[in-house]
Formats: C-alpha cells, structure tokens, sequence
C-alpha cells in the first residue's frame, strides 16, 4: 500500500478533526533535550543497559487473546535489540483501557510515571494533561523520519498544538460483522449487508433455537463502541461525521433509528452478555454457541490466537464503504526512571520491525505505510484494501474530546439497561453542549 493510497483516503478523517483539535490543544511546550539511542535497524554496539536503566516499564491493556500476543511480538524485537533490559509489563485487563486509563491518571499525577504508555490516537491524549505530563516526541519524528512513513494526512491526528505526543502502531477497523461460518453455511445464509436483512437472519437462527447475535458488555465500554458501529450503518459516514463535528444534533431521527436498531439487537443476544466482555462474546463463536458478533478487528486476533479458522467477516450492516478507523500507539511521560530504555521502545514501536512483528498477531494492519503486505491474514490483506479504498470515519476516541467520549458510554450502558430512547438522545446532546461541541 502506498503512502499516497493511505494519505489520501485518511484525508477524509481531516475536515471533521481539525477545528476540534485546534481548540482542544494544550498550551506549547518546549522539547525535553532528545537522548541519542540506536535505530532499530541498527544493533547498538553494547548488549548491556546503562548500569542505571537495568529495566522498562510499559503500560497498557493488552491482555486478551491476540493483543496480548502481538504486544509479546514486539517485546520480542525490543529484547533482540536490548537484551540487557528487563521489561516490566504492567498491563491492567479491561478492554479499551476502562480500568487502566483511571489508574494511569492516578499514577502520572501522583509522580509515579511508567516509562512508557499505551494510548489512542486522536484526543484521548488530552485526559493525561500533556503540557504537564506527557513528553513531545517532535524530534524523535524528525530522527527516525516518522514524517515521512506514516500517512502525511495522518500527521495531524498524532498532533496537538503542534507537538507529536505519540507513536502510532497499527490501524484497527471498527465496524466489523464477524460470524461462524459453518452456522451460516448450514443455514443457507450469507452476510447481511443492511439491518433489515441482519434482523431477518436474526429471525431465522432464533426460530431454529440458534443464538443469533453473540455480544458481551461487561467491560462497560462495549455498548458505546458498538453503537458507533450501529450509528454509522444507519446514518452513512457523512451522517456520522455531522454528529461528532456537531452539525447534526443528537435528537436527530437517524440517531433515533440507531437507538431502535441497537436495542432490537440485544434482544437477539446471550442473555448473559451483561456478565462477559467482548472476549467472551468472541468466544461463542468459537464454540458456535452464536452466528455473529459486531465489533472491532482485534477479534481477528483473538481467533488467531485461539487457532479458530471457521470464521468469516463483513462490514456491519449498513456501513459496505465505510472504514471505522481506531489506531493505538505509545507516549512517554516526563519524570520517568528509565529515559533511555523509554525512547528505545518508542523507536521499536514505531519501526517496520516492531509493526510487522505486531499487527499480524493483534489483527490490526500497520500504521508504517511500507509493512510487507504479505504479513497478512486474508481477513487483514481485506481491511487494508477497504482501508485504501472504503469512506474513513473517524473513531469517538479521535473524533471526540475524552470527557465527552466518557459521558456517551455511560450513557449507552444506561441505555443496554432500559431501553429508553428519548432518554438516551436528551443525555447524549447534552453531554454534545457541555463539551462545547454541540450550539
């Protein structure tokens, strides 16, 4: 794929974002003076850690099947290349980081910082206080000519206020029907490409005694993540973008239409859902204990990693030309113990060795637009085709500032509860007005 194929299709992302992350920004600060460390192409000439930085700390919320694993690949190319380093994993589980990030906060204002942590890309970073907390990375870009290998539209997502706060490793999809093919295939069906259609299959498994849609929200971030899913199948992107840029109010009818069709949905899932995470939601198609599952691609790399071969994958109904594009990467916080271990890991994590070793195993493509393409799964080589080709839309922890972000999941898991759809709507635009977003 060729970094003008992604700058171009990633430029879409640009006209809902850039207004917010210019108004969004922390104040600039200057860049701490760069500590000199070896490229990752390069073998550095001793095999031993400073006498002082025996060790590296990294934070993050990898621990299920498949990230877990892709984060173990690129340890494995960071011990190759410092063997000397004792790497701490201090991940926390609980998916999309709902455990981990209270406890990040904690730790960074209270002067116990990791060396280095997992973020997304886009504003999630401003929860952390970057002015105060975090480490610009501006001249470690120019280093390792970050500028110029990943998506030059893609910069300014990894920015604010003119300052790079991170490394981005991959490129998730979010709007993903996963589904047991042998289900499907017994049943005579295939994959629903709108909801009417979805439903329809949804009828048909469950008159049969078949669990049609598997799902899991006892993490307490899934209803707001799937609903993102379900807003962009049923307003387009265009419509979903006008929600985040504040255009289209939140009491929109398609809003509503997204409501009904999410709650019909969970009428259609493991009665259990609200005891198990999305892991556990993945597992039942495994087991074939449910037809299909919405959610992001890191599910790919949870059957990866349960060596489960029987699954196919489309885009959730409504949204066939539309990529809902979710990135993660690492940023090093100031005051940490082991500075120089901390930039080595952050030029891992942004090299083609650390990418390639990474995104395979966690399902995710490359953020570097020059990854072997033929490091891919057939369900990847399909997600960096539509990633080339398809709609972007921007994910909520790009598109929105984190508190906003925050407030529209606590209110999906209300909504998960009771079904009240006039509610949901009135929270959710003022959740829009108190962030200033919404007039």
């Amino acid at each position: 794929m060729s970094t003008k194929s992604l700058a171009f299709r990633v430029l879409t992302l640009l006209g809902v974002l850039a207004l917010m992350l210019a108004a969004c920004g922390p104040k600039p600060i200057e860049a701490p003076p760069a500590t000199k460390a070896p490229t990752v192409t390069e073998a550095p000439a001793a095999t031993e850690a400073p006498a002082n930085e025996a060790q590296f700390e990294n934070f993050t919320w990898w621990t299920a099947g498949g990230e877990a694993e892709g984060l173990n690949g690129m340890y494995e190319v960071f011990n190759a290349l410092y063997p000397g380093v004792e790497i701490i994993n201090a991940a926390i589980a609980g998916g999309g980081g709902t455990v981990a990030k209270p406890v990040l906060v904690t730790r960074l204002a209270g002067g116990d910082p990791p060396d280095a942590f997992q973020v997304h890309v886009g504003q999630e970073i401003l929860m952390y206080s970057p002015e105060q907390y975090i480490q610009p990375l501006d001249d470690l870009y120019a280093e390792q000519g970050w500028d110029q290998i990943f998506p030059q539209d893609l910069l300014p997502l990894l920015q604010n206020n003119g300052h790079y706060w991170l490394v981005p490793v991959n490129i998730h999809r979010g709007n993903v029907l996963w589904y047991n093919k042998q289900i499907f295939e017994e049943n005579g069906l295939t994959p629903p490409t709108t909801f009417d259609e979805f439903f329809a299959i949804c009828e048909t498994l469950q008159a049969k005694g078949i669990t049609p849609y598997g799902f899991g929200n006892g993490g307490g971030w899934e209803d707001g993540f799937t609903f993102e899913s379900f807003i962009l199948g049923t307003l387009g992107p265009e419509g979903y973008k006008s929600l985040w840029a504040g255009a289209t109010p939140w009491t929109d009818p398609g809003v509503t239409q997204a409501l009904e069709n999410y709650w019909k949905a969970l009428g259609y899932a493991n009665t259990d859902h609200a005891a198990i995470s999305w892991d556990g939601a993945a597992q039942l198609i495994v087991e074939g204990k449910a037809a299909m599952f919405i959610h992001g691609d890191w599910t790919n790399g949870y059957f990866i990693a349960k060596a489960f071969d029987g699954f196919g994958w489309a885009a959730a109904p409504g949204s066939v030309g539309s990529f809902h594009v979710i990135s993660d990467g690492f940023a090093m916080p100031k005051g940490i113990k082991n500075p120089v271990n901390a930039k080595s890991w952050m030029i891992v994590a942004g090299s083609k060795a650390g990418q390639e070793a990474f995104n395979p195993k966690k399902g995710s493509i490359c953020a570097r637009t020059d990854c072997d393409p033929n490091i891919y799964s057939d369900y990847l080589k399909w997600s960096a085709g539509d990633f080339a080709s398809n709609a972007l839309v921007p994910g909520s922890d790009i598109a929105g500032h984190p508190q906003w972000v925050t407030a529209l999941k606590d209110i999906m898991v209300i909504f998960a509860q009771n079904g009240d759809v006039a509610a949901a709507q009135a929270a959710m635009q003022q959740a829009c007005l108190d962030a200033g977003v919404c007039k």
